[in-house]
């Protein structure tokens, strides 16, 4: 397979390049695009062969689960559980921003997408393109760091073509991706945990939890 690479401005991506992508998506296909939280894998997570190519993609094993980014909080209620008062504080203060949520999946969510724990990553991005698909498509999309499994997130739509060129569908080129990577925080237990440091660090969450 030969990857594609269109580049695109990250503010305003041009619908041609958002359709192409989405068409991408619809067909079961694996696409790399600019966050604000370096470049990120975007597939369909209702699709399991689409889910399968990412882990390809990635030499990933199968078993790891793979975070969603929804559009909104109310996209977030469709594809989850019971959702906690720690998580509406936190969505509030954090989202759309580099703030990952683990909470309890919905029945609407396949297993293989949750690594078959029942529990899902959520995060808003701040990015328009990632706004833009989501829009589109009027779905969520898995999402996972654009690298090789052990290697750095690439930083750079060129940086996703030479290590993945081959392995994905198509590249959103939107230059340099500044961001550090989504802070993780599982919130479905009693207590709290930093899962993955990032760009919001620690001391943050707890003083939002502590009010």
């Amino acid at each position: 397979m030969a990857t594609d690479l269109i580049k695109i401005s990250p503010e305003s991506p041009s619908s041609g390049a958002i359709e192409q992508a989405a068409g991408a998506i619809r067909r079961g296909r694996v696409v790399a695009v600019p966050t604000d939280a370096l470049y990120a894998l975007v597939a369909d997570p209702f699709s399991l062969h689409a889910v399968s190519l990412v882990f390809v993609a990635k030499g990933r094993e199968i078993h790891r689960s793979l975070p969603l980014l929804v559009s909104d909080t109310l996209m977030a209620e469709e594809f989850s559980g019971e959702l906690s008062n720690r998580f509406y504080l936190l969505a509030r203060l954090f989202w759309p921003g580099p703030l990952t949520l683990i909470v309890p999946a919905s029945a609407k969510v396949p297993l293989k997408v949750t690594g078959n724990t029942g529990r899902l990553a959520l995060r808003q991005s701040r990015s328009n393109v990632v706004a833009a698909l989501i829009e589109t498509l009027q779905q969520p999309l898995v999402a996972t760091s654009a690298n090789l499994s052990g290697q750095p997130t690439c930083r750079s739509g060129i940086e996703v073509f030479g290590k993945m060129d081959g392995r994905i569908d198509l590249v959103l080129d939107g230059g340099l991706c500044p961001g550090q990577g989504s802070t993780t925080v599982d919130i479905t237990e009693p207590e709290w945990k930093l899962i993955k440091a990032g760009a919001i660090d620690e001391k943050a969450i707890s003083e939002a939890l502590s009010h």
